[in-house]
C-alpha cells in the first residue's frame, strides 16, 4: 500500500523548523548542563560563537561591514519567531530594539504545552552567546551590548571612534 505524501504549506514549514530548532537547542543545553554543568555551558557558548563567527565571515556580502552583517543576522533570527524588532541608526552605531521577543513567546507556549524547559529564561544564554559572537566577529572598535526590557531587549552596536567623534563634534 502506498501513501501519498502531502507537501507542507509555507506556514507549516516555518512552524516545523522552529520546533526542530527548539528541540535541538533544548537537547544540546540539557546534555551540556547535565554532563558538564555551568562550566560546560560556557564552553558550549565559546564553541558556538567561534563556529558562528567563522560562518559569518564566510557569508558576509561584499561592501557590508561585519557589524551591519551581525545586526542584520540578529534581526533576521528574531524575526524567525515573529519578534517585534526595529533598528535605528545612531551617531555611535546601531540600536536594535526587540520590543516583544517571539523566542520568549514561543518558549512560554511550549511550557504551557508541558515541555520542560532547560532555562527559566533563554535571555541570559542568548545575550552571552550573541555578545561572544560579536566579540569574535565585529570590527575591533565596536562594542555590542544588550539590555533586558520586559519581554524584549535592546541591542547596541557602538563604535568607539563614532562616540569619540560625536563627543568632539
Amino acid at each position: 500500500m502506498t501513501v501519498e505524501t502531502i507537501p507542507l504549506d509555507p506556514e507549516e514549514k516555518v512552524d516545523l523548523w522552529r520546533q526542530r530548532y527548539f528541540e535541538a537547542q533544548a537537547a544540546a543545553e540539557e546534555f551540556v548542563l547535565g554532563e558538564h554543568g555551568e562550566e560546560g555551558l560556557d564552553g558550549w557558548i565559546e564553541a558556538n560563537s567561534r563556529i558562528t563567527a567563522d560562518l559569518l565571515r564566510a557569508q558576509r556580502p561584499d561592501g557590508v561591514s561585519a557589524t551591519d552583517h551581525f545586526v542584520a543576522r540578529l534581526q533576521r533570527q528574531l524575526l524567525l519567531y515573529d519578534s517585534a524588532v526595529s533598528t535605528e541608526p545612531q551617531p555611535s552605531g546601531t540600536v536594535l530594539r526587540n520590543a516583544d521577543c517571539g523566542i520568549l513567546r514561543y518558549r512560554k507556549k511550549a511550557a504551557r504545552a508541558g515541555v520542560v524547559l532547560t532555562f527559566k529564561s533563554p535571555c541570559g544564554y542568548c545575550q552571552k552567546l550573541q555578545t561572544a559572537i560579536a566579540t569574535r566577529y565585529v570590527e575591533p572598535d565596536v562594542t555590542v551590548s544588550c539590555e533586558q526590557a520586559g519581554d524584549g531587549c535592546t541591542w547596541r552596536a557602538e563604535s568607539a571612534h563614532a562616540v569619540e567623534e560625536d563627543a568632539a563634534g
